[in-house]
């Protein structure tokens, strides 16, 4: 099984302008980076949504981060529990008006 290799953002940034240079086709391109034709469109697209921000770090949100999202999904979960219940009140209510 071949290890999964990490590749520094400037060679991304290259492998992407040689890319959509159109000079030589992508199979031709990956084979002589040395990476698949398939990764080399998958930078190329991450490229055009990422703006600046493109290929800026490892792919995991830091343990800050990790912690506030964490926090921001269970408060979200209790706010959801919350409507919910405040939905089936008002429901409950709204039938004895009628």
């Amino acid at each position: 099984m071949r290890k999964r290799g990490r590749y520094s953002r400037e060679f991304k940034l290259e492998a992407v302008r040689l890319l959509n240079e159109g000079k030589k086709p992508a199979a031709e391109l990956a084979m002589k980076l040395g990476v698949k034709r398939t990764l080399l469109y998958r930078w190329r697209d991450q490229a055009r949504v990422g703006g600046d921000a493109v290929f800026s770090g490892s792919g995991r949100p830091s343990k800050d981060r990790q912690s506030e999202i964490s926090r921001l999904k269970a408060e979200l979960k209790a706010v959801t529990e919350e409507r919910d219940i405040l939905k089936k009140a008002a429901a409950y209510f709204a039938k004895d008006l009628k």
